[in-house]
C-alpha cells in the first residue's frame, strides 16, 4: 500500500477514495481500523472514522491507531482527511489530532489545504470560502454540530494547536510545486492557498516524499502520480433492487435536495419530538418505506431555526443520539426487508447507516457526482451505497443517484 488516509467521518472517507480511484489507484474504503491485513493489490486504504465530533481523547486515540495500521501496511504517505468545510469547533478535534499524528510521524512543515475547486471550496490569503462566501458567511456557520464562525484557517488552527501555523498564498501556488517546495517551513503546518485544481496538483507534487499532509479530498488530486500511477476510471457492476433515502444532514443543498425529491417520490419526515418521545420506531418506518411503489425519502433533515428549537427542548445530545439510532436502526431494517440501494446524505446520518449495516470495507465504484463514489457493500446480497457530504450534490441528486446504481460501466 502507497497512500493511508484517516478520514474523521465516513462521507470524507469516500470522497477521497473516490479522488484516489479516479487517479487509477485500487482503494478500499474500511469502517474503522481493519484487524486483519489489508490485501496486498491495494495502492492505498481509507479508514473512516467517526472522529470529527468525538470526544478529542477518543478521536486522537482511533486516529493513531488507524496510522498505526496504515503503517504496518506500508504506507509511505498519510492524508488525515477533513472535511473541505473544516468542520470542527474551537477546541477541536483537527488541530489535537494532527498534533498527534504529526509527533507520531516525525513530521514536519505539514501541509494543510481543505479546497476543493470542483465543488466550490477554495483557500485564498489562508482563508476558505463556499462558492464566493467566506466559510462564515455560507450556512456553516449554522451547523447543529460543528458551526464554523471563523474562515481564516489560520486563526482556526492555530487555536486548536500548540504548533507554528505558516501560511503559502496563492502566487507561489501557481509558480509550481518547486516554489512551494522552496517555501515550506521547516516545523509546524503551513496553510495553502488553492483556487484550482491545478494548484492542488502542484501542492501534491510538492508533497512528494512527504510523511504527512492534511486537507479535504482534493489534496489527494497530485498524489498518485507521485507513484507512477495514471489515471483509470473505477468499474461498476449494477445493482438492482427496492431503494430508499435517508436525510439527516441539515446543510442547505441538502435541503434543497429534499424538496426537489418530495416532488417525486414518498416521504415521511422525521421530527426530534417524535424520536425522544418514542412515538416513531424503525421497524414501522422500514415497513413503510418497502411498501412504497418508488424509492422513498425519510429525512430529518431541518432549517437552523427548527434545530436550534429541538436542540433547545431536549438537549443537543440527546437528540442527536436520538437520531443516529434511529437512522442505524432504520438502515438494518431496510436490508433485513430486502433494500438494496441506499442514499444517505450527512456525515454523521452516513456514518449511523454504515454502523448500523454493520459495515467493514466499501468497494469504490465511479463517481455519482463531485465527492461521492457509489460504494458496494459485500454481503451475501450486495448493498450499493451513496455516502454523501451535505454540502454536496446537485438538486436532483437523490434520484440520479438510485439511477446510476442501477447502470454498469
Amino acid at each position: 500500500m502507497k497512500i493511508g488516509v484517516i478520514a474523521d467521518d465516513f462521507t470524507g472517507a469516500s470522497d477521497i477514495a473516490l479522488t484516489l480511484a479516479e487517479a487509477g489507484m485500487c482503494v478500499c474504503q474500511f469502517i474503522g481500523v481493519p484487524e486483519n491485513a489489508a490485501a496486498k493489490e491495494l495502492d492505498a486504504g481509507v479508514v473512516a472514522l467517526k472522529s470529527r465530533t468525538a470526544p478529542t481523547d477518543e478521536a486522537i486515540r482511533d486516529s493513531l491507531t488507524a496510522c498505526d495500521w496504515l503503517l504496518a501496511q506500508g504506507v509511505e504517505q498519510i492524508v488525515f482527511k477533513v472535511c473541505s468545510t473544516f468542520d470542527s469547533t474551537p477546541k477541536g478535534n483537527i488541530g489535537p489530532v494532527l498534533d498527534a499524528l504529526s509527533d507520531r510521524l516525525g513530521a514536519k512543515g505539514v501541509i494543510v489545504c481543505p479546497a476543493f475547486p470542483e465543488n466550490g471550496r477554495s483557500v485564498y490569503q489562508g482563508h476558505l470560502f463556499v462558492q464566493d462566501k467566506l466559510l462564515n458567511e455560507s450556512g456553516m456557520q449554522n451547523h447543529p454540530l460543528t458551526p464554523m464562525r471563523d474562515a481564516d484557517l489560520k486563526r482556526v488552527l492555530a487555536a486548536q494547536s500548540s504548533k507554528t501555523v505558516n501560511h503559502i498564498d496563492a502566487l507561489t501556488v501557481m509558480r509550481g510545486a518547486s516554489a512551494i517546495r522552496a517555501t515550506l517551513p521547516t516545523d509546524g503546518y503551513v496553510i495553502a492557498d488553492a483556487i484550482r485544481d491545478e494548484d492542488l496538483f502542484e501542492i501534491g507534487e510538492a508533497a512528494k516524499g512527504a510523511r504527512l499532509l492534511c486537507g479535504g479530498s482534493g489534496i489527494a488530486l497530485g498524489l498518485p502520480a507521485n507513484f507512477d500511477i495514471a489515471p483509470a476510471k473505477p468499474s461498476w457492476s449494477a445493482i438492482k433492487g427496492p431503494g430508499v433515502v435517508l436525510s439527516g444532514s441539515c446543510s442547505q443543498a441538502t435541503r434543497q435536495q429534499v424538496e426537489v425529491y418530495k416532488e417525486q417520490a414518498p416521504h415521511r419526515e422525521i421530527t426530534a419530538s417524535e424520536v425522544v418521545n418514542g412515538t416513531i420506531n424503525a421497524q414501522e418506518l422500514a415497513a413503510w418505506a418497502m411498501a412504497q411503489p418508488v424509492p422513498p425519502l425519510i429525512y430529518s433533515s431541518a432549517e437552523p431555526g427548527v434545530v436550534k428549537a429541538a436542540q433547545d427542548t431536549f438537549g443537543a445530545d440527546r437528540t442527536a443520539l436520538a437520531i443516529e439510532k434511529l437512522f442505524a436502526d432504520l438502515s438494518s431494517e431496510l436490508v433485513a426487508m430486502g433494500a438494496r440501494r441506499i442514499v444517505v446524505a450527512g456525515g454523521e446520518t452516513s456514518g449511523t447507516v454504515v454502523k448500523g449495516l454493520a459495515a467493514q470495507t466499501l468497494e469504490v465504484g465511479p463517481r455519482l457526482t463531485a465527492g461521492v463514489p457509489v460504494l458496494r457493500l459485500i454481503q451475501a446480497r450486495p448493498i450499493a451505497l451513496a455516502l454523501k457530504s451535505g454540502n454536496f450534490g446537485h438538486q436532483n441528486f437523490f434520484a440520479d443517484a438510485l439511477d446510476k446504481m442501477e447502470q454498469p460501466t
